[in-house]
C-alpha cells in the first residue's frame, strides 16, 4: 500500500469552509474558496460570524447558498455542537473598526464631482496660479487645500469654485459644472462674509487672506463666461435685470464696467491690511507676497512716458469741477447720471484726489507696460485708488480711456485660461461707449488718439499664435525693461506693505464682500 501524501492541515481557516468541511487557503483578507463562489469571508467581515454559525446549526448551506443534507449518522450532531461551541469561544482573528455610513443626504454624483473639482485644481488649476511664481506652487497645490480641510469652508468652497471655472473653460457646455460653479462660490461668499462680521483674528487671517486671492481669481475667470451665460439666460427666458450685475452688457446692449473685478481685488489689499499684523510673520502669506513684481512708480510729471498723453488736458478737467459752466455733456438717458448731474462746485480736496487718482493710475500703467509677462497689469485693479473707482463709476471718459489701456495690457497674458481673450473682449467693449451716443457726437474724435493703442493691441494676432508682442508692436521691449527694472533695486512687496501699513496710507476698514 503506498504512503499517504502528507498535507498541510488548515486550522486557522475561515469560518465558511469550516462549516463546508473542506480546506481554506486562509488568505487574507478573502479566501480563494470565497472569493471562487463570490460570497462573503469572515476575514474581511467579522461581523457576519454570528450569521455563519447560526447558519452551520440550523441549516447549514453550500458557498454558493443552496441547502443540502448531510448523511444521518451516530454522534453526528454531538460533534456539530461541539465544533459550533468552539466556533463560539474563538476570537476572530481580526477586527474591523467600526465604519461610517456614508451621508444619506449626500448624493453619490455630488461626491464624486467635488472628488474630480479637487483633483482638477491640485493636478492643474492651482499651477495656473502661478504662472509669473512658480516657486509658489506647493502653497497653492498642498498647503492651501490642507488648510481649508482644517476647518475653512470659505476657502474649501472657493478652491471648488475655482476648479469649477476651470473645467468650464474646457467643457463649457457641461451644465453642472456652471451650476457647481456658481453654487460653490456662493457659498463661499457667503462664509466668507459671515467669518469677516465675526472679526480678524490670528486664527483666520491666513485662510481669510487665500480665500480673498481666490475670490479674486473667480471674479475674473468669471467675466469670460458672461457672454455664454447672458445668451442661455435669454435662451432660455430667464434673463433678469439683476442678471446684468455682474455682465457685460446691458439689456439695452450697452458695455458694463466690470466693477466685482475691480471691488474683488481692492478686497484682497483690504484684507490685508486689516490683518498685516498676523500676516506679516506667516511663512505662506509671506511667501506668496515676495512672489509678486515689486511696484516701481514713477510720480514725475515733467518726463515723458508711454501713457502720459492720458493726462492731457487734466488741468482743463479740474478746473471745470472747480467751477463747472455750460450745460452736461452726457446724453440725458446715459448710466453716468452721478457725471452729468454734478454741476455744483467740487471741493479743492475733491480735485486735489481726482488729480492724484489719474496720475497714480497712469503711473501703474506706465511700470505694467514695460514688464506686463510677470504679471505686472494685475496689480491695477488692486492698486488703484478708491477715487479712481468713483471716477469709473461715474463714466469719465479719461477715466474710461485708462480702463480700455489696462485692459490692453492683459493681451500680454492671453494664454492664461482666465485671461484668455479678455483684452479683446472688453477693449472693444469701453470704446464702443465712445463711438456711440452714450458721450455725444464729439467724444469719439476726441478721446481716439488716446484708445489707438489699446485697439491696435486688443485686434493684433501674433503669427506663431503666442503672447509674446514685439517690441515695434508694444511699444517697449519687456526683457530688456525688466534688466533694467532689476537694476534699480527696489524694496520687497513684503517691505512695500510694511511702509503702507505705517504710513497709514493702506486701507484698514474690513472690506465689502463682492
Amino acid at each position: 500500500m503506498p504512503p499517504r501524501r502528507s498535507h498541510k492541515k488548515s486550522r486557522a481557516g475561515c469560518r465558511r469552509c469550516k462549516s463546508r468541511k473542506i480546506k481554506c487557503d486562509e488568505v487574507h483578507p478573502r479566501c480563494g474558496n470565497c472569493v471562487k463562489h463570490g460570497v462573503p469571508c469572515d476575514f474581511e467581515h467579522p461581523e457576519i460570524i454570528p450569521e455563519l454559525q447560526t447558519a452551520s446549526v440550523s441549516s447549514p448551506s453550500t458557498a454558493a447558498g443552496t441547502p443540502y443534507t448531510p448523511a444521518y449518522s451516530p454522534g453526528a450532531e454531538s460533534v456539530s455542537n461541539a465544533s459550533t461551541s468552539r466556533f463560539q469561544r474563538a476570537p476572530p482573528l481580526c477586527r474591523s473598526p467600526p465604519s461610517q455610513a456614508l451621508s444619506t443626504t449626500t448624493p453619490v454624483a455630488h461626491r464624486m464631482l467635488e472628488l474630480r473639482l479637487m483633483h482638477h485644481y491640485t493636478a492643474m488649476t492651482c499651477k495656473t496660479f502661478t504662472f509669473t511664481a512658480p516657486t509658489t506652487e506647493h502653497i497653492w497645490k498642498i498647503t492651501v487645500p490642507g488648510m481649508a480641510f482644517s476647518g475653512s469652508q470659505h476657502l474649501t468652497d472657493a478652491i471648488l469654485a475655482v476648479a469649477a471655472l476651470h473645467l468650464r473653460s474646457q467643457s463649457p457646455n457641461d451644465k453642472d459644472l456652471v451650476r457647481a460653479s456658481h453654487a460653490y462660490m456662493a457659498a463661499s461668499l457667503a462664509e466668507y462674509s459671515a467669518t469677516l462680521t465675526k472679526g480678524i483674528d490670528s486664527t483666520n487671517a491666513e485662510s481669510l487672506f487665500l480665500t480673498a486671492s481666490l475670490i479674486a481669481f473667480q471674479s475674473t475667470a468669471t467675466r469670460v463666461f458672461m457672454k455664454d451665460e447672458l445668451n442661455l439666460a435669454q435662451a432660455t427666458g430667464k434673463y433678469t435685470e439683476d442678471f446684468n450685475k455682474q455682465g457685460r452688457y446691458s439689456a439695452a446692449g450697452c458695455y458694463s464696467i466690470p466693477f466685482s473685478w475691480f471691488h474683488s481685488f481692492q478686497g484682497v489689499k483690504a484684507v490685508t491690511a486689516a490683518s498685516w499684523q498676523w500676516l506679516r510673520t506667516s511663512p505662506v502669506v509671506t511667501e506668496v507676497i515676495n512672489s509678486q513684481v515689486v511696484l516701481q512708480l514713477d510720480l514725475g510729471l515733467n518726463r515723458p512716458t508711454f501713457f502720459g498723453h492720458l493726462l492731457d488736458d487734466l488741468s482743463d478737467e479740474l478746473e471745470e469741477m472747480a467751477n463747472p459752466s455750460g450745460p452736461a455733456s452726457l446724453h440725458p438717458d446715459s448710466p453716468g447720471q452721478p457725471f452729468q448731474q454734478r454741476r455744483v462746485p467740487a471741493s479743492p480736496e475733491l480735485v486735489t484726489s481726482t488729480r492724484q487718482a489719474y496720475q497714480h493710475a497712469v503711473a501703474v500703467l506706465n511700470w505694467a507696460h514695460k514688464i506686463p509677462h510677470k504679471g505686472a497689469p494685475l496689480a491695477f485693479p488692486a492698486t488703484v485708488s478708491k477715487r479712481f473707482i468713483e471716477l469709473l463709476e461715474e463714466r469719465r471718459p479719461r477715466a474710461l480711456a485708462i480702463l480700455a489701456c489696462f485692459f490692453a495690457l492683459l493681451k500680454s497674458l492671453d494664454s492664461v485660461w482666465w485671461l484668455h481673450g479678455m483684452a479683446r473682449r472688453e477693449v472693444l467693449g469701453v470704446v464702443s461707449l465712445f463711438n456711440s451716443d452714450y458721450f455725444g457726437p464729439e467724444a469719439y474724435s476726441k478721446w481716439w488718439p488716446h484708445l489707438e493703442w489699446a485697439m491696435r493691441i486688443a485686434l493684433y494676432e501674433t503669427p506663431d499664435g503666442s503672447s509674446t508682442i514685439p517690441p515695434e508692436v508694444w511699444g517697449a521691449d519687456w526683457y530688456a525693461e525688466e534688466q533694467a527694472l532689476e537694476g534699480q533695486g527696489g524694496h520687497s512687496y513684503y517691505r512695500h506693505i510694511e511702509l503702507l501699513c505705517q504710513t497709514g496710507n493702506s486701507t484698514r476698514s474690513i472690506p465689502e464682500v463682492p
